[in-house]
């Protein structure tokens, strides 16, 4: 039994799209039985794993969507990691990617100086640059953020998401994740 911790299902909206790319809608095997025994989501591709119980037995389900459509918000959350994802990982300063344990945030116009925490004013930023900055003006510290910070709408989180995947991806799963890439003429 411990080896099906082994199996996320993928779980599509009722488009056959994510719920999210960034994390990746995944849930637990329990979880995406519960729902196929309640008849809340359909089975599009299943593992080679079974479950059985003395009366019954299901393929572990790889892949699952919702029968009913899952409106996605128009509005993304303003989070410290949907900055880091806006921004792609890097430092707006000096444009190196890195982890995002490894990112901070950084007010583009200081608080002290009557800088918001808003989308508009918020950008990702490496400690060191973050440091160096300190509580300067952009141009008194000679560091103007790469890109305009702007406020992104959730489909632009979920492209950036798309470029990031997780450390898994079950063979099963590649053909939902980018079946709407644009393919390279050969």
């Amino acid at each position: 039994m411990l080896a099906l911790n082994a199996h996320p299902v993928l779980v599509l909206n009722a488009d056959f799209r994510p719920l999210s790319y960034f994390p990746l809608s995944l849930w637990s095997w329990q979880d995406a039985i519960k729902a196929v025994v309640s008849k809340r989501v359909n089975v599009v591709s299943e593992y080679d794993r079974e479950i059985r119980s003395p009366s019954w037995r299901i393929k572990v389900p790889s892949v699952i969507s919702l029968k009913d459509y899952l409106p996605v918000s128009r509005r993304a959350a303003f989070t410290r990691f949907n900055v880091f994802l806006r921004d792609h990982f890097c430092c707006q300063y000096c444009g190196q990617s890195f982890a995002v344990h490894d990112l901070t945030f950084d007010h583009v116009i200081p608080k002290s100086k009557g800088g918001l925490t808003t989308w508009e004013n918020v950008v990702a930023a490496c400690s060191p640059c973050n440091l160096c900055k300190g509580n300067l003006m952009p141009r008194q510290a000679g560091m103007i953020p790469i890109i305009r910070p702007t406020e992104p709408s959730s489909f632009e989180l979920q492209e950036n998401g798309r470029a990031f995947p997780p450390n898994y991806l079950h063979h099963t799963w590649r053909d939902f994740l980018y079946w709407d890439t644009e393919l390279e003429p050969l």
